[in-house]
């Protein structure tokens, strides 16, 4: 509750392999230390709503929610989401079943109905760009984990949301494979950065950013050479932002 006149904001970041979540105070500070479980699967809207609540539970009581999940949001509502569809987890199977039920799903108003409190739902990497764009400029966000994140920001409006995980790129193969978890784990850190960095210069004439920002898990794997390599314009940021973007989030400007 407030206390104070300090509103308390649980954040939770839902990915591919994990949701996490924290509370955090007007300034962004964390209450409580993150906690973390595996992502269910199958994970039809139910049950991942119950996993939000069961999760928010065992957190110090919060005034609203903002929430950061993979795919396609539309004001909140599910247009496509890349992990969830799935049978058993990322690369696996899609469950015609599963994409029917998260197809246009209004998970803003299910989450704010089941937690009883005023809630957010963005893209993930919107929320992790909330926490660390400046305001000024074009500021792209690229969150590197189980796939890739992208959020756009114009003088710290976010911009509609480009779904750049799911573009081709090479070898048949879309931006959430090319550079996704699963390919880390094959090529190795050192072969992996390399191919982060060819797709940070490919996206380069593309966005011509004033300032690119790297979170995500995977972030942090980049070598030192590649990434000294894309450039002073380009920053690796916490992963951290994906929660303390929570707070943020409420006062974005939005184009859409």
């Amino acid at each position: 509750m407030q206390t104070g006149g300090v509103a308390f904001t649980l954040t939770i970041d839902c990915g591919g392999g994990g949701i996490k979540g924290s509370v955090l105070d007007e300034a962004g500070t964390m209450r409580a230390q993150p906690l973390r479980v595996p992502t269910p699967y199958p994970l039809p809207p139910d049950l991942f709503v119950k996993t939000l609540v069961e999760l928010g539970e065992r957190l110090p009581t919060a005034d609203r929610v903002t929430v950061g999940m993979p795919g396609m949001l539309r004001h909140g509502v599910v247009v496509a989401t890349p992990h969830y569809v799935t049978r058993s987890g990322p690369r696996t199977k899609i469950d015609p079943e599963l994409e029917q039920a998260w197809y246009g799903f209004d998970a803003r108003t299910a989450l704010a109905e089941a937690f009883g409190l005023p809630t957010l739902v963005l893209n993930d990497a919107e929320v992790h760009g909330a926490g660390v764009v400046a305001g000024t400029g074009c500021e792209l966000m690229l969150t590197l984990g189980t796939g890739l994140g992208c959020a756009l920001f114009d003088g710290g409006v976010l911009a509609p949301h480009l779904e750049m995980s799911q573009a081709p790129v090479r070898w048949g193969m879309s931006y959430d494979t090319y550079i996704g978890e699963h390919e880390r784990r094959r090529l190795g850190d050192a072969l992996w950065s390399r191919r982060v960095r060819n797709v940070v210069e490919g996206l380069r004439p593309v966005f011509l950013w004033d300032r690119l920002y790297l979170g995500g898990g995977n972030s942090r794997l980049i070598t030192p050479t590649q990434l000294a390599r894309m450039g002073d314009d380009v920053v690796v940021v916490p992963n951290t932002a994906g929660i303390v973007g929570g707070v943020r989030a409420w006062s974005l400007g939005t184009s859409r």
